[in-house]
């Protein structure tokens, strides 16, 4: 069975480097530079749903019931098939913040 390690990358040649030669050769990448300070100030901040589920240590049946999230849809954004809308990251925000309060609120 292939594994990661089964392609035409030298690993031996990249286990070897230093950090300080991995950073350079980062650097020299004109395809794919690193962000800037200023790029990773500004950037978009998204909660990434599967961090926080783990976090609380649910699996994705237990998260989904406990926060009303469809199956379906925490599936989609754990995968990458889709993103979370704006009113959808803004409510992770929230269970990130206050996961029992949240949970709380919804029994109710």
């Amino acid at each position: 069975m292939p594994t990661e390690r089964d392609n035409k990358t030298d690993w031996s040649h990249l286990d070897a480097m230093t950090d300080e030669e991995a950073e350079d050769n980062a650097l020299a990448d004109a395809d794919n530079p690193p962000m800037t300070e200023e790029q990773l100030r500004t950037a978009p901040r998204m909660p990434r749903v599967k961090v926080i589920r783990r976090a609380l240590g649910l699996t994705q049946e237990e998260f989904s019931a406990r926060y009303r999230i469809p199956l379906g849809t925490l599936l989609d954004w754990e995968q990458g098939r889709s993103e979370p809308d704006q009113p959808a990251r803004a409510y992770l925000k929230v269970i990130a913040v206050d996961p029992e309060g949240t949970a709380k609120a919804l029994v109710a």
